[in-house]
């Protein structure tokens, strides 16, 4: 696989604002659902019973045991460490030095603090997912704030290999329970015909989906079925473009959720899982920037995968093309006992797929860091890698524990040391099973509660919720990715008795009571609540069955979304001091009898107020939509700032090359001329030395034709003389 730098980055950005989302999002809720007057207060849960305050924290893992130390009430001490959380995550949004180590350690332990006490109303798989993958992000995040450096690690890619080993646990058990849990829409390709309509809050787009053909809807099963089964394999190919399909395939079916239901930060969580399958290179992709290096060619086994992915697909399915009606017809052509031996055949190789690809992570890291020129780096990149390796093998082990859950016989071989070393951290969430969606409910209509309030015992008015269905004539919400947490309860009381659903009883009694904090969760522009001047004097509940309208004959749109008939009462007409619900509070011990205790007035509490009394009746999705939108044009203006800056910088850089290319070009030619007029000095120095030697030589002849001419006179003179 190729660098996974930009992938890893763009991952822990995403991971700091969906933890943002998480913790504004909880935060408006507290004091109705956790605090001192709403429907589970927190302070049940926290039992002073003088033991220090490492066995409390050892008990029950959450940073509140110390609300009392610092003067501060549960419900006071809930909010703070929601504020720090969002404040936080909103900086490591802002400023990528904090998306560091310690700081992704304080916001999952400052989550894990609100999950110890969230009870029912926290107990969602999306929760449990982000717990998880937070505590993966401080193996992940660099330790920049101690270290001050955000150079890339060579034990990086094994660390962010968790991710991708998570997101395939999660993708491949969705899809194995909904066929384990022998749902009979699940079997029979038509979950989706009930899904959209029946689902815990969907958006308007779900009454068009629902209106498709059920030819398409039995199709949209298949194709599920095939993303979430076949395809996790892939993550894990050598091959890059089987792993990039694999990405855009689940990339397909989250934003298809996202546009058909409400399902909070949790579908933004799995796409930020995703990312684990990019690398540098196609992220450049994205950006627009040119990257020159090649795929290997490996055309003819990809055709031979995806040759093999689409037979599979045609021979379980029984996809078969009728002309007559211009559709596909499918079924699903296997039994749950083949279903089950495949489950088998298969459960203990993915152990060993994933067992093989960490090796692969473990040893290219290794030997990265054996190439290291340098001898303390090399020595240091090795104890790092020792520590993070024995991190990720360590979580990769205790994972088995909860994936082998979806067959019985591969978790009952497993080490026992693994199954012991799970129940040691099992209370920290740093893995948990998952499993999406593995019954449809609602088949025979979508069951809702409805509450009704009276004054005289006569007149009864519904109680409308901002979120959940209730009038037929109000357009179903949008919200993601805040998640009404009330509403979703609601959807999950419907579906049995209320003695099943113990808050309900608190819900009714804290309405009796006309508590403004439990007001705000139905509405939060308090004025829209019907009882909003005067708290009811009477109360009931009773439930309906809710199915999506159809089209008119003539093909336009009905005035109204749903339509109802009424089932049965949920819940006898009750008062305050009524028998029925006194008994019904004891019983599920909701009634508090400690003595109220006093409000905490030290400044920090004060602090939190006025930021309470800044965010009330302000809907929770716009609050957290604003965030977003500032977090994300900051982030933008700031890479634009930076790619202005990395223009200039270039600009500068060529403009000074181009006057050194002027200054050689000058001066070249200064020196072409100066050699010139050397060359001209020393060729007339030359010549004037030539000069010289032709006159030398020519004194030099003339006094010689004297001297002889001397000589000749001088015979001459001695003949004469004899």
């Amino acid at each position: 696989m190729g660098e996974t730098i930009l992938p890893r980055r763009l991952f822990l950005w995403c991971m700091a604002l969906i933890y943002m989302v998480a913790f504004v999002s909880l935060y408006v809720q507290i004091p109705g659902l956790y605090g001192n007057d709403g429907l589970l207060p927190a302070r049940w849960q926290l039992r002073y019973t003088g033991k220090s305050l490492l066995e409390q924290l050892l008990t029950s893992p959450t940073l509140l045991w110390l609300g009392p130390r610092l003067g501060l009430d549960t419900q006071t001490a809930m909010e703070l460490l929601c504020l720090t959380g969002a404040a936080l995550s909103l900086a490591a949004t802002l400023l990528e030095p904090l998306r560091d180590s310690l700081v992704f350690f304080c916001l999952w332990a400052l989550y894990l603090s609100m999950y110890q006490v969230g009870q029912v109303f926290l107990y969602f798989q999306w929760d449990n997912l982000l717990l998880e993958t937070g505590f993966l992000c401080i193996l992940v995040a660099p330790l920049t704030l101690i270290r001050g450096s955000r150079t890339v690690r060579d034990h990086d890619p094994v660390t962010f290999w968790l991710i991708r080993w998570l997101l395939f646990r999660l993708m491949f058990a969705s899809g194995v329970v909904k066929l384990t849990s022998r749902c009979p829409t699940w079997w029979g390709l038509t979950a989706l015909t009930y899904h959209y309509e029946t689902q815990c809050i969907p958006t308007p787009l779900a009454w068009f989906a629902h209106q498709l053909p059920v030819c398409w809807q039995k199709l949209s099963v298949v194709g599920t079925f095939i993303i979430e089964i076949p395809v996790p394999f892939l993550f894990f190919s050598p091959l890059r473009r089987l792993r990039l399909a694999a990405f855009y395939m689940q990339l397909l079916l989250q934003v298809l959720i996202i546009l058909s239901g409400n399902y909070n930060f949790f579908n933004l969580l799995t796409v930020t899982l995703c990312l684990s399958l990019l690398d540098d290179r196609h992220v450049n992709f994205w950006l627009r920037k040119a990257d020159k290096s090649g795929d290997e060619n490996n055309g003819t086994l990809e055709l031979l995968v995806w040759a093999l992915m689409i037979f599979g697909t045609i021979i379980c399915f029984d996809l078969q093309v009728d002309s007559a009606k211009n559709s596909v017809s499918s079924r699903t052509a296997f039994t749950y006992h083949q279903f089950n031996q495949f489950l088998k055949t298969v459960t203990i190789p993915c152990i060993w797929i994933g067992v093989l690809s960490l090796t692969w992570e473990l040893v290219t890291s290794m030997f990265r860091c054996a190439c290291i020129s340098s001898f303390l780096k090399r020595f240091w990149g090795m104890i790092q890698w020792t520590v993070f390796s024995a991190a990720a093998v360590s979580m990769f082990a205790v994972s088995l524990v909860p994936f082998s859950y979806i067959e019985y016989d591969s978790h009952s071989r497993l080490w026992p040391g693994v199954r012991q070393a799970y129940g040691l951290v099992d209370r920290y969430q740093l893995v948990n099973s998952y499993g999406l969606f593995r019954r449809m409910t609602g088949v025979g209509g979508r069951p809702e509660v409805v509450i009704e309030g009276s004054n005289d015992g006569n007149t009864w008015t519904e109680i409308e919720f901002m979120y959940k269905p209730g009038n037929v004539s109000a357009s179903p919400p949008v919200v993601t990715p805040h998640q009404p947490r009330l509403d979703w309860q609601m959807w999950f009381a419907a579906l049995g008795p209320q003695t099943q659903s113990p808050w309900f009883t608190s819900l009714m009694y804290r309405l009796l009571q006309g508590k403004r904090e439990v007001i705000e969760l139905i509405q939060t522009d308090v004025s829209k609540y019907p009882f909003h001047e005067e708290p009811p004097t009477y109360l009931r509940a009773h439930r309906y069955r809710y199915w999506f309208t159809e089209p008119k004959a003539d093909g336009s749109f009905p005035e109204r979304w749903w339509r109802r008939v009424y089932d049965e009462e949920f819940y006898p007409r009750v008062h305050l001091g009524n028998t029925f619900l006194e008994g019904m509070l004891t019983q599920f011990g909701l009634k508090d009898k400690s003595a109220s205790r006093r409000v905490s007035n030290t400044s920090v509490a004060q602090a939190v107020r006025r930021v309470r009394a800044q965010v009330r009746g302000v809907p929770a999705h716009t609050l957290i939509w604003t965030l977003i939108a500032c977090s994300a044009t900051f982030c933008l203006l700031q890479g634009l700032r930076g790619k202005n800056r990395h223009t200039e910088q270039t600009a500068v850089t060529n403009k000074a090359a181009e006057k050194v290319d002027d200054l050689n070009e000058g001066g070249d030619e200064s020196l072409s001329d100066h050699s010139e007029e050397k060359q001209a000095k020393e060729d007339e120095s030359e010549k004037n030395t030539d000069d010289e030697e032709e006159e030398e030589n020519e004194q030099k002849s003339v006094s010689e034709n004297d001297d002889e001419e001397e000589l000749v006179k001088k015979d001459e003179s001695h003949d004469e003389s004899f």
